[in-house]
């Protein structure tokens, strides 16, 4: 790691010397604190009722926050809550055509579907192995029966056919509710484009969000979203994109210098991120419609770790430009910077309630080590959210009802436990850890949808990205080669 770079600021940026609190030096985190002996088997069995309780809110509130009964019972079948998940099978989709070029694209298409809904956490989906021996690959063709009863025992089927025509791609897909012989029918789409490997992929991502969106209670799936990220494959750290599964990783900057907390704006045009080049510390923009950097103003001192309200007008970010690094807010082209917050031991890695934009929730250090808070955009009704350890990398859930951060619930040496991933009910301060003393886990960021959080880990030894659903089960690695860190997950 660069003796400049930390995870955040104190995880994602740069600890300064006005800004580092007793005890700790620049750059350095201690990886020996965790939680408390005592917290741990105290509170054990209240976190596993929390947990289930949180979690609940997470899926019936958070997702759906003004549902209808019918959508509140089909959002919680995805919680793992011990509720029965709706049952689907997703059988491979046959060539319609006869072109030889079929194959890969099937391959393709098949595998994304099934995963995109695998991972929906929506969904039980059912082993292939225990179809039937004959797919269908219309309407005309299923069997309702063969599919509703057990071996695979499915509620609903997704299936359908994809054909290569010369240099175009079509794809027919059906939703059918196996239990419901009068009518099963629950979608229907058709797809055309051009005949490439990322067609199929992007065609299977389309016709699985449109499957979430009528299971999941109206609520918009993510096989289309996007995640910025920072890799240094290259030698240098840049901003990268993937899709949501870490397929299509692919580079953005080419600045030859340090990129850090890369933050894709709501719109997803423009990448605000923290670049560290011969002009110091400073807060850079790229624009993803020009393919280029575009001007935004230079502040003296440190100013880093931006954030984007959640109609993409304001940027919040710390600066040092009056003394020590502070909460401001500005307008998104960096003009008229506003003041938020005004104490000594710094103050860092600001993000806005995506649901409101009236608060914001940022790291301080004022009591010594760094602490979750939260205030109004104008600095007033300050909240202190964590009181112990080393809390950082605050992330708002979609609904602006829950925080997810990185915390060592115990700091110092010798103290049990590491850095995890937990998340925080807003209004009880109660909160749940979702993952378990596997490496350093820090910078999570909400999926759009809510059901979903993205974070870095070294669990397997370098720095890589995680992805899991928000009760911290499914974590997978999304990323591999070099070392990928600081994920945030885009808007929609």
């Amino acid at each position: 790691m660069d003796t400049l770079e930390v995870k955040s600021q104190w995880s994602s940026g740069l600890i300064t010397r006005d800004s580092e609190p007793q005890g700790l030096k620049p750059g350095v985190l201690n990886s020996t604190g965790g939680a408390a002996e005592t917290a741990h088997s105290q509170g054990r069995r209240v976190r596993k009722g929390l947990k289930t309780s949180i979690f609940a809110l997470l899926i019936s509130v958070v997702i759906c926050p003004v549902p209808s009964t019918a959508q509140i019972d089909q959002i919680k079948t995805g919680t793992g809550l011990g509720v029965e998940k709706v049952r689907i099978a997703v059988p491979d989709f046959k060539p319609s055509t006869a072109d030889t070029g079929n194959a890969d694209l099937l391959r393709t298409f098949n595998t994304t579907l099934f995963n995109d809904l695998s991972y929906a956490g929506i969904f039980d989906v059912v082993s292939k192995s225990f179809y039937p021996l004959t797919v269908p690959g219309s309407p005309q063709e299923i069997q309702l029966d063969a599919w509703g009863n057990p071996p695979p025992n499915a509620a609903m089927v997704a299936f359908g056919n994809l054909g290569k025509t010369g240099d175009d791609l079509a794809v027919q897909g059906w939703l059918f509710d196996v239990k419901n012989p009068t009518s099963p029918q629950v979608l229907g789409k058709q797809y055309r484009e051009k005949a490439t490997t990322d067609n199929a992929r992007l065609i299977a991502h389309k016709f699985a969000d449109e499957i979430i969106f009528r299971i999941g209670g109206g609520i918009p799936g993510v096989a289309e979203s996007k995640i910025v990220y920072i890799s240094g494959r290259t030698g240098h750290k840049e901003v990268w994109m993937m899709d949501y599964d870490g397929q299509s990783q692919t580079q953005i900057t080419k600045m030859g210098a340090i990129a850090l907390s890369p933050r894709l704006s709501p719109d997803g045009s423009r990448i605000a991120y923290t670049l560290l080049g011969k002009n110091g510390v400073e807060l850079s923009m790229y624009s993803l419609e020009l393919n280029k950097q575009v001007t935004f103003p230079r502040f003296s001192g440190t100013t880093q770790t931006a954030a984007w309200s959640p109609d993409g007008l304001k940027l919040a970010f710390s600066s040092s430009m009056r003394g020590d690094p502070e909460i401001f807010i500005a307008d998104a082209s960096g003009a008229n910077p506003r003041r938020v917050t005004a104490n000594r031991g710094g103050n860092s890695s600001p993000v806005f309630n995506p649901k409101t934009g009236a608060q914001i929730a940022f790291v301080s250090g004022r009591t010594g080590l760094p602490q979750i808070y939260t205030s109004d955009v104008d600095g007033t009704n300050l909240q202190r959210m964590t009181n112990t350890g080393y809390a950082v990398s605050p992330s708002w859930s979609p609904n602006g009802q829950f925080l997810a951060f990185a915390w060592k619930r115990n700091y110092g040496p010798g103290a049990p436990g590491g850095q995890d991933i937990y998340v925080m009910d807003i209004a009880s301060k109660q909160w749940v850890q979702l993952t378990h003393e596997s490496g350093v886990n820090d910078y999570p960021s909400w999926s759009p949808d809510g059901r979903h959080i993205v974070f870095e880990s070294t669990r397997e030894g370098g720095t890589q990205i995680w992805t899991m659903l928000a009760d911290g089960s499914q974590q997978r690695k999304l990323t591999s080669g070099g070392h990928n860190q600081q994920p945030c997950w885009s808007f929609k």
